[in-house]
């Protein structure tokens, strides 16, 4: 007989109050007597925001996402936009993805709101994350609420919070917004909804968004170069397919072929074990298809539109999924080409990436004389810092995690106007004779050879929980002196502001927001970082190795030798 604790026990019989439904009550009494260890699990804490804001298992209780931990936060929510707004009233738009129960969630969230006096543009149909943040700043609203879980597993779902300038919850609104939710009981939650304050939206917002993702994507392909370019491109059973195909179309690409068996949105996603590009297996039934019509790229998107993963053809003429750091190289290089070409680099323009990201950033933004900034993982970082240097201009930036933004108009990672710019980048390569890969080995040739590896170890409950909290204490208090042979000169530690030499002991402050993670910089100018996810339960590895590459035709040769360093790393660090 599993014993629960006191502590979880007074939390759950809380739930037994009047406050909360007869579904709810009865869900609880029965898995007290039948599963003790699951209830355990939905009620040992509550749900955090992490990086992708409050993401987690559908279910009963304060660690599981239901109407009450979502009614919570959206009352605590609506209170401080009454404290920040007190003239005002208050406007927010919502959006969900294809998730189970995303459309209830959402009409919950939206009742909420509009009880407190918020005015509510509620998505009458599931719809693209991006296009939430451009909503935000489309309709003049104050703040904007997405229901997804991204590309977690089915039984998983979330809320993403969002601010007026259209990026996610930053400093100070999160914590002051953290502060008023921990400080309600579920009683205070206002569920009776105003519904003359819910406006449904839909066509006329689609519409605006999906111009303004062709006209950004596109960095100059001719017509008769798209002409010649096809295209296999797969939604995931996601919500893309509500705007992707048409951006296409819209751009003027015309041999787009879609993967039926992955049109139709469902959030069992039934034909993947995973709907995560990152993934290779979940862009399987997509290269099948591409090798059938002969593409020249494949797409697939997450289930809410925010991250792309991107095939393209080898100089053997297969099929090749890239990583998401060789993606935002290639993206970023041929934005920077375009905004140059147009006589547009004043020196006051930027890009943006994260620090577990590609180094190869940095070399690639100095030879055109811009400036790489650098900051924690999540794009709601990468936002902040359009709204921190209104005095620069953003050209665009992403992460080693499927995710790019190209300009400012959309504030979050965005896979409908960046699944464009990597057709329009596969396009001109193709009509000068190239290719996107090509042109990848092109750009190592000249600014180094880079190559990235992510390693993530799943830990599942209170026991995961814990085993990966000792693991980065025990990396924190004992940080290693060398790795595969190559000394550590470096070792930063974001969560204690501190970078260390490791050959001098000199220390000094990283002036960046604290953060769990810890990275290694060493002599043969590799780097490892470690870092629990914000949203899922893993711990990842993020490996990064270098080298000159001489000639494209050595590219092989050279990889070959950097994939083995990386797994030597991992190895060393008994990762693998």
């Amino acid at each position: 007989m599993i014993h629960i604790e006191p502590e979880i026990l007074e939390r759950i019989n809380s739930w037994l109050a009047p406050a909360f439904d007869e579904d709810t009550q009865t869900t609880i009494k029965n898995s007290i007597a039948n599963d003790p260890k699951g209830i355990q699990e939905s009620f040992y804490k509550d749900l955090e925001f992490g990086t992708g804001g409050m993401r987690g298992v559908m279910g009963v209780g304060t660690n599981r996402i239901n109407k009450y931990t979502l009614g919570k936060s959206t009352q605590g929510l609506s209170d401080y936009l009454h404290k920040q707004f007190p003239n005002e009233t208050p406007k927010a738009v919502i959006a969900y993805d294809c998730r189970h129960n995303s459309k209830t969630l959402a009409k919950v969230v939206a009742d909420v709101f509009s009880a407190n006096g918020v005015e509510v543009y509620l998505f009458e149909d599931l719809r693209p994350t991006p296009e939430l943040s451009f909503a935000v700043k489309h309709l003049n609203c104050h703040c904007g609420i997405v229901l997804t879980a991204s590309h977690n597993p089915p039984e998983y779902n979330g809320y993403k919070v969002y601010w007026k300038d259209g990026g996610q919850l930053v400093p100070p609104h999160d914590s002051a917004v953290i502060n008023l939710i921990n400080d309600l009981n579920y009683a205070d939650i206002k569920f009776e909804a105003n519904d003359s304050l819910i406006h449904y939206i839909g066509k006329d917002v689609d519409d605006v968004f999906i111009n303004a993702s062709a006209e950004n994507g596109s960095v100059g392909a001719t017509q008769a170069a798209k002409d010649d370019l096809t295209i296999v491109f797969t939604s995931l059973h996601g919500t893309s397919i509500t705007a992707v195909p048409e951006t296409l179309k819209r751009a003027g690409y015309k041999n787009v072929h879609i993967v039926k068996e992955q049109e139709v949105p469902d959030g069992g996603f039934p034909t993947v074990a995973s709907p995560n590009p990152e993934e290779p297996a979940a862009l399987k039934m997509a290269l099948e298809l591409a090798e059938k019509v002969n593409a020249d790229i494949v797409i697939g998107t997450d289930p809410d539109c925010d991250r792309l993963g991107v095939a393209v053809r080898n100089s053997e003429g297969d099929l090749q999924l890239l990583n998401g750091n060789q993606t935002m190289i290639m993206m970023v290089d041929f934005l920077l080409k375009k905004w140059k070409s147009e006589g547009k680099l004043q020196n006051k323009e930027f890009i943006a990436t994260t620090i577990v990201s590609t180094p190869m950033l940095t070399k690639l933004a100095e030879s055109y004389n811009v400036e790489n900034k650098i900051v924690l993982t999540g794009f709601k970082w990468i936002a902040k810092l359009i709204v921190d240097f209104p005095e620069l201009d953003f050209i665009g930036g992403g992460e080693e995690s499927f995710g790019f933004m190209v300009g400012d108009f959309v504030r979050d990672k965005d896979a409908v106007t960046s699944t464009l710019l990597a057709c329009e980048i596969a396009t001109i390569a193709k009509s000068n004779g190239s290719s996107f890969y090509d042109e990848l080995i092109t750009l190592y040739a000249e600014h180094g050879c880079y190559k990235e590896k992510l390693i993530s170890l799943t830990k599942k409950g209170i026991e995961g929980a814990q085993e990966i909290k000792q693991m980065m204490i025990d990396a924190r208090e004992n940080p290693l002196k060398e790795i595969n042979g190559s000394k550590v000169l470096k070792f930063e530690d974001y969560d204690l502001s501190i970078s260390k030499n490791m050959v001098t002991g000199e220390e000094s402050k990283i002036d960046i927001p604290k953060s769990n993670v810890l990275i290694y910089y060493t002599e043969d100018g590799s780097q490892v970082a470690l870092r629990p996810s914000g949203t899922e339960p893993k711990i990842k590895f993020y490996v990064s190795v270098n080298s000159a590459l001489d000639a494209v035709s050595n590219f092989k040769h050279i990889e070959a030798q950097l994939d083995a360093k990386a797994e030597g790393l991992l190895k060393d660090m008994k990762v693998l």
